[in-house]
């Protein structure tokens, strides 16, 4: 059936490309799992085709469909928020385990449940999170190849742009994410090759430095973050330890590592709004005490984010921190995407839970006490939320307290 979308169909086959050759990297005889929301079809027909051209094994598609999410919270039973589909789950675990690559789509209104319950909303969130664990090891693992992507949502248009009409939103926020994706040059393979090169270099001289904490200061936040015990940066294009490079994000600006759970502290302020769970919570100011937040307010919305504290023990600490340029393309766009695949490269930003365990050096078969000895952290959500400015400095410390330039005024200090 032929697409009847408001904007050049031609780029998605150029974004299509982009996720199967430089995104996910999808190997020869390779599986491949993609999970995108219904709308999304556009893109993942054309993601299957370019797969399955590159010789890749089983293309498996699981849709999602906001209507059918929305029934559940309308006319679902009570009892059944504190259910979630293990089989399905354990199954994407099985499939990971046996080298199946991953790919998610976003397309979805980050505020399609803003209606609901927040209740119930919570109960869900969490029975899902528990249940979707063993699948997300493997990814946080970083074990196998995996990569999450955009496409634009009519719903999610509309949101970003709510002063133009459906067709005009959409066309727009399709160009948004083409820019940043990278689609819209003559090359964009090549283009990435150019952008993860860069990116390597960041990475690098942060390796080289081995810095033992990070200070970030700016308007409203005074924060020492410790760095976990033998981290390792990454960024841009990375080896997953079935030894393929992908770029587990589509854009990506940013350069991260693992902070040590219980060597953190003071405060932070949120730069922008965070869409969590349908809501948007605004001005999320945190005060942290040896790695545990002590104290969360929140001008808007404040409630769900102290739910989202209340997730488990793990909630509380930070497993990601990560540095992005106040002059990426992203931020320098000017849109607020509200979606953290996007906002989370317009700027620095820390997140709560799970930690990325490959960047921690010789994690492989690491048991989880060996993981948490080091610093890293354990849990069921890993939330990103941003806290980059145009004020923002941030200086290196090494283990003997030396201070090191590394960003100034909201970009690399070089």
């Amino acid at each position: 059936m032929p697409d009847d979308l408001p904007f050049n169909t031609s780029q998605l086959d150029r974004l299509a490309e982009t996720i199967v050759s430089t995104g996910v990297n999808l190997a020869e005889g390779q599986n491949l799992l993609i999970t995108a929301s219904a709308e999304a079809l556009p893109l993942v027909r054309r993601v299957t085709e370019c797969a399955y051209r590159r010789g890749s094994g089983l293309v498996t598609p699981i849709l999602s469909d906001e209507d059918v999410t929305r029934a559940r919270y309308r006319f679902g039973r009570p009892e059944s928020f504190d259910q979630a589909p293990d089989w399905l789950y354990q199954g994407m675990a099985n499939a990971f385990g046996s080298n199946t690559a991953r790919l998610g789509i976003a397309a979805e209104n980050p505020m399609a449940l803003a209606s609901e319950d927040p209740e119930n909303v919570a109960r869900a969130t969490r029975a899902n999170a528990e249940a979707f664990r063993p699948a997300l090891e493997k990814i946080s693992g970083f074990e196998i190849n995996w990569s999450i992507a955009a496409y634009p949502g009519r719903a999610w248009a509309k949101l970003v742009f709510p002063d133009l009409d459906e067709d005009t939103a959409q066309a727009e926020l399709a160009k948004a994410i083409f820019s940043a994706s990278r689609t819209d040059r003559d090359d964009p393979v090549a283009a990435w090759a150019v952008h993860n090169s860069n990116l390597a270099v960041r990475r690098d001289w942060l390796n080289n430095h081995e810095f033992a904490a990070l200070h970030f200061k700016s308007s409203g936040t005074d924060l020492t973050v410790g760095l976990a015990d033998g981290h390792c940066w990454m960024g841009g294009a990375s080896e997953a330890k079935n030894g393929i490079v992908c770029n587990p994000n589509i854009p990506s600006e940013e350069v991260f590592t693992v902070p040590h759970k219980d060597r953190v502290d003071g405060i932070v302020r949120a730069t922008k709004p965070l869409a969590y769970q349908g809501t948007l919570i605004e001005d999320i100011e945190v005060r942290f005490k040896e790695g545990r937040v002590v104290e969360a307010n929140a001008s808007k919305s404040e409630k769900v984010f102290r739910k989202l504290l209340e997730s488990d023990d793990g909630a509380r600490r930070i497993g990601e921190v990560a540095l992005v340029p106040y002059a990426s393309p992203i931020s320098e766009s000017g849109i607020l995407f509200y979606n953290t695949l996007f906002d989370e490269n317009a700027a620095c930003h820390v997140a709560l839970g799970q930690c990325y365990k490959d960047c921690l050096r010789g994690s492989d078969g690491a048991s989880e006490d060996e993981i948490a000895r080091r610093g890293g952290n354990s849990s069921i959500v890993h939330v990103d939320w941003m806290i980059g400015a145009e004020d923002t400095d941030i200086d290196g410390i090494t283990a003997t307290g030396d201070r090191v330039a590394v960003f100034r005024h909201g970009n690399w200090a070089d």
